[in-house]
């Protein structure tokens, strides 16, 4: 079986106590998932079934969304409320004040990750060292980040929303925050509410997945995290040979949407045949002027 099952990760689990649940579930040990989340966040996990999990680095749509909770005037050593509190001050800061220091993440920008987090340093999680009191220089990463709003306040407590990159720290963000204010913050909760261009609304639960019959359980073809990537169409004779490792001449290729449009070069493509239903593949014209096999999907 193959597809992409979403789900809404539970708080206390983490992603890959997410994919010991799936496994066992579908009986497939060819199981991955669309980006880590925190074992104390919530919310959308994409996990990728069988074929499918050779979608995962080419996903159309990388950015994420999140709903997170967060305190000022705290400083703990992992950015969040669950950590040891290494600082409280007393703090007055206005909701103009806050959203005015929101605004100026807005963009592309650098983001130092934190020590506790599953990000590897020669060959080294920094979580684990971090938990032995070693703490190590880390590289600033680009991020981007393309909305930043305040839903609640109330003078120490809030909540935004964020849409950002992948790779993207929300804890560092609400600690970044901090220090703009000329203070400290804390995340208290974090809620991921979109990933690989799924939503909450799309996702099952662990318990859905415990209880309910496999069939009963939506999977999502592989073709839904690549929409974006451009579509053509084989017919019966190039489908054979393209499945048999040959390279097509792109001039014959059909465009899935309109055949006066050129296909573009050095782009991935999607790869489809006329009497099959489901992705055959992904591909890219090269200099050639061939197609030529980037991932063959044998759903």
């Amino acid at each position: 079986m193959n597809g992409i099952l979403v789900v809404n990760k539970p708080q206390n689990f983490t992603s890959f106590d997410v994919v010991a649940v799936v496994r066992k579930k579908f009986g497939t040990k060819k199981v991955g998932h669309g980006g880590t989340l925190d074992p104390m966040a919530t919310g959308v996990l994409p996990v990728f079934i069988g074929n499918a999990t050779k979608a995962v680095d080419l996903v159309f749509d990388k950015s994420k969304s999140y709903r997170a909770g967060f305190r000022l005037g705290v400083k703990s050593d992992t950015l969040d409320i669950w950590g040891n509190c290494t600082e409280q001050q007393g703090i007055t800061v206005t909701r103009e004040e806050l959203e005015n220091a929101l605004g100026k993440f807005i963009g592309e920008t650098e983001q130092i990750p934190p020590m506790y987090s599953a990000l590897k340093v020669n060959g080294q999680k920094l979580c684990d060292l971090a938990r032995k009191g070693v703490e190590v220089e880390r590289k600033a990463r680009r991020i981007t980040i393309t909305r930043i709003e305040l839903k609640e306040f109330d003078g120490k407590d809030g909540v935004i929303e964020v849409d950002c990159s992948a790779g993207t720290y929300i804890r560092s963000l609400i600690d970044d925050i901090g220090k703009t204010l000329g203070t400290s913050a804390v995340m208290t909760s974090l809620v991921r509410t979109k990933s690989c261009g799924f939503t909450l609304s799309q996702c099952v639960t662990i318990e859905d997945i415990k209880t309910k019959p496999v069939d009963e359980l939506c999977l999502w073809g592989i073709d839904n995290v690549l929409l974006g990537y451009f579509p053509i169409v084989l017919n019966d004779v190039q489908k054979r040979l393209y499945l048999n490792g040959v390279r097509l001449d792109a001039a014959r290729l059909k465009n899935a949407n309109d055949r006066d449009t050129e296909i573009p070069k050095g782009e991935l493509l999607l790869i489809y045949a006329e009497d099959t239903p489901f992705l055959l593949g992904v591909g890219m014209i090269n200099e050639q002027d061939e197609l030529v096999s980037v991932k063959h999907f044998d759903c």
